[in-house]
């Protein structure tokens, strides 16, 4: 059921530990989801390609309109969590309060650390940790004209 994939650090912690002895790469990536679209679909499977285990983490309410303004999001962290659940390639979501994904991944320890294209390795919050952990950075390319405040700014003119 996609309501077992939406979890908590404290159920993931023995998952991840079978998952480590079974020789699994764990994937991360993260991100606010608001408006879900085909590139968020093609950027998640993609991510799930580098490795066994994709886990998703995505902010809460909060943090995203600490983040995006306080317009945003359009859609609620349970929806959103749900949204990006019931794609194929997430294995696993976690919803997190903080700005930045750096404690979760602190915690998870991902093997892979996934990024869009958009970001410069440099600016990746925690890849300097992953890295030393003996992980990899990767980016993704992101699809062409397809974002969320594309599609906000299209809606607004068309209203």
């Amino acid at each position: 059921m996609i309501k077992d994939r939406i979890t908590s650090t404290d159920f993931l912690q023995t998952k991840l530990a079978a998952f480590r002895e079974l020789g699994w790469r764990i994937v991360f990536t993260n991100g606010c989801f608001d408006l879900m679209h085909a590139g968020h679909a093609q950027y998640l499977e993609a991510a799930k390609g580098l490795g066994d285990i994709l886990i998703v983490g995505v902010n809460s309410d909060a943090s995203v309109r600490r983040i995006k303004g306080d317009k945003r999001p359009i859609v609620s962290q349970e929806n959103r969590a749900y949204m990006v659940g019931a794609l194929t390639s997430v294995d696993y979501v976690v919803i997190f309060e903080e700005d930045t994904p750096l404690e979760l991944i602190k915690w998870v320890k991902p093997d892979i650390l996934v990024k869009g294209g958009d970001w410069a390795e440099d600016e990746i919050v925690g890849a300097d940790f992953v890295k030393q952990n003996g992980g990899r950075v990767c980016t993704i390319p992101l699809r062409e004209g397809l974002s969320t405040t594309k599609i906000i700014e299209k809606i607004l003119r068309q209203a």
